[in-house]
């Protein structure tokens, strides 16, 4: 993505980048589902069609989560003055993120939090899973107290990164999404905006840091 600055996304172009990252993270799980169907349509062997039944559980299972996920990181979530429970969205980033690679240390109380607070940090979440594309550990911790908390997720993983480009997205005032992959960290600086916060990433050591405050 250029760094040079550009036009904010008006609501619907915000509208239709959303739904984009949506359909992007949802289309690998639900393609496999259809290849998998189209083996038992096959006649195949008994071992194939094992293998093809084995691909749609695994392919639906992580369909559901990433759908769960995204209603609650991307979509309504209820009224507009709603509460979440963090014991829901540690589930969902657990269902979503944690997988043969990656685990999550959650170290967050269990309490209702402002909807806009619970986005904002499973979209940070999401944000630091990408700084170790080869796996590894999210740590949560919060960062003060009550529904003034706040968020700080620690990624630790073997060459961990710093992508340069997410890091402008969420510091910059000037930048705005310009596409499906640019959107999310955007969306996450506009959900920090509204709790009245700035999010960063940044280099700590050989760790990446999302912190809100």
């Amino acid at each position: 993505m250029s760094g040079a600055p550009g036009p904010a996304p008006d609501s619907l172009e915000l509208a239709a980048l959303l739904c984009s990252r949506v359909c992007h993270d949802l289309i690998s799980p639900v393609g496999a589902i259809v290849n998998g169907l189209e083996v038992l349509d096959d006649n195949p062997k008994p071992e194939d069609k094992e293998f093809a039944l084995d691909l749609i559980r695994k392919s639906a299972k992580t369909a559901s989560a990433r759908l769960q996920f995204c209603r609650l990181a991307f979509g309504a979530a209820g009224s507009a003055g709603a509460q979440i429970d963090l014991g829901d969205a540690q589930a969902m980033a657990r269902g979503h993120i944690e997988d043969g690679k990656t685990t999550i240390t959650w170290n967050l109380p269990r309490l209702l939090l402002p909807k806009n607070r619970v986005k904002l940090l499973l979209n940070m979440l999401v944000i630091a899973q990408q700084t170790i594309p080869r796996g590894g550990v999210l740590t949560v911790d919060p960062l003060g107290e009550g529904e003034t908390m706040s968020f700080r997720v620690t990624a630790n993983g073997l060459n961990a990164r710093l992508p340069q480009n997410i890091a402008d997205v969420l510091s910059s005032p000037d930048l705005a999404a310009t596409d499906a992959h640019s959107v999310q960290p955007y969306y996450t600086r506009l959900l920090a905006q509204a709790c009245g916060l700035a999010v960063r990433l940044a280099a700590e050591g050989e760790a990446m840091v999302v912190k809100a405050a």
